[in-house]
């Protein structure tokens, strides 16, 4: 049995969801990592951030989201409006957590009160999940014909830099 792991990097956008098709990196990672049957691991450990399987729909709108992704986002919407103030919609964050938040030191994300009104990435997250498990078969990421893989960050507030770690666990020999 061996494993290999390697990350991705993404930098965001800001003001709407930012989705990055990581298909083509997650299948040259899996070829280096010589694992020839196993399965592979795509996760995040961002709390406002998806990792999921879905199809490529082709048709992009402007901000080259394409047509699946904007219908995610509409649905999404209705089910978990966009926060747009302290305590509108949504309770959280509260007091206790602003606290926490602004004590953080980070150079690249100064604590601004406003930056910390994400609740709508994080249950957006939620719904998703932050993981994706897919078989790998002769040294082939298994994705079926059609199927990519996608990383989503909900948290509209600000522009950052995340990752995705992938995971390949399984036997080098055939």
């Amino acid at each position: 049995m061996s494993f290999y792991f390697e990350e991705i990097h993404l930098k965001t956008v800001q003001g709407r969801p930012s989705y990055h098709c990581i298909t083509d990196e997650v299948k040259e990672i899996v070829k280096k990592s010589e694992i020839q049957n196993g399965i592979c691991l795509i996760q995040t450990a961002h709390t406002t951030c998806s990792v999921y399987y879905d199809e490529y729909m082709h048709d992009k709108n402007y901000y080259e989201d394409d047509y699946l992704q904007v219908d995610l986002n509409n649905v999404l919407e209705k089910i978990v409006p966009r926060q747009t103030s302290e305590n509108y919609p949504y309770l959280s964050p509260g007091p206790e957590h602003i606290a926490y938040g602004m004590k953080k030191t980070d150079p690249n994300y100064p604590a601004v009160k406003w930056t910390m009104l994400n609740t709508d990435g994080h249950l957006r997250s939620d719904f998703l999940g932050n993981s994706v498990t897919l078989a790998v078969r002769q040294q082939k990421l298994f994705l079926g014909s059609v199927g990519q893989v996608f990383f989503v960050d909900f948290d509209q507030t600000r522009e950052r830099n995340r990752n995705v770690e992938v995971m390949i666990v399984g036997d080098k020999d055939e």
